[in-house]
């Protein structure tokens, strides 16, 4: 979360030669998580997500002594629902608000980037598409959970959400999180996965193809900076700290 939050105020760095057409850099990075985490969204009240409250010792609806619990619960800078990381790949993209995916409305940058995600779904053998007006059969109330909610941008197979995302917008740029499941977990049962990838290092290739087509963009390999990694270190406490968590 802390490098996530370095990349979103970080100066632009100079396109790459041979990216696209003088479009702004993008950095994407890919990860999971360990140990199996719950990352409530930015604007979440706790007592909205019962497993988070329970974790913390709050009487919440739905919350109580049989509730499934994460191993650890942080709050993120993006918003959305609360997402169970276990059994998935979490990615970030961070840019300028000039790239060509975001600008214009918020609702056509999802849309954008969860064209380029069915792409890559497409190779893994996963037909998806955006949910529209259906309502999916993933959809479950008071749980606070991203997966159990849906809007119609939302990609869908098996007539259940599979990918989530949201955004944060500062200062020019973007922070875009995104998590696709390759399993359902205690915490977010009923949704759709890729079954036919074993783990999140394999579908990791894809879709770094999939970005590189559609955002026309080369997506280089790369090291945080030192700046980058000293405020990630500085902040690595912050975001599972009371004081965060408890805002809401």
């Amino acid at each position: 979360m802390g490098l996530d939050e370095a990349l979103l105020g970080a100066p632009a760095p100079a396109p790459h030669p041979g990216s696209g057409a003088g479009a702004p850099p993008v950095t994407v990075r890919f990860y999971s998580w360990s140990p199996d985490t719950l990352s409530l969204g930015y604007f979440q009240r706790l007592v909205d997500v019962p497993p988070a409250a329970a974790f913390l010792g709050i009487e919440a609806p739905g919350a109580g002594p049989d509730t499934p619990l994460p191993s650890a619960v942080v709050r993120r800078l993006t918003g959305g629902g609360a997402i169970h990381h276990q059994g998935e790949l979490t990615f970030s993209i961070t840019t300028s608000l000039e790239h060509p995916l975001y600008r214009g409305h918020v609702e056509g940058s999802y849309e954008r980037v969860h064209a380029a995600i069915a792409s890559a779904l497409q190779e893994a053998g996963v037909v998806s598409r955006p949910r529209a007006e259906l309502t999916p059969a993933s959809e479950a109330e008071g749980t606070g959970m991203c997966f159990h909610h849906s809007s119609p941008v939302d990609l869908i197979w098996n007539e259940r959400k599979g990918v989530g995302s949201a955004q944060r917008r500062k200062g020019g740029r973007v922070l875009h999180h995104g998590s696709i499941k390759l399993s359902a977990t205690e915490l977010e049962t009923g949704v759709a996965t890729v079954a036919g990838i074993a783990s999140p290092g394999a579908l990791a290739p894809l879709l770094r193809a999939a970005f590189e087509r559609h955002f026309d963009a080369r997506l280089e390999p790369s090291v945080p900076t030192a700046a980058e990694l000293e405020h990630a270190k500085a902040r690595e406490a912050f975001f599972g700290s009371d004081e965060f968590l408890r805002r809401r």
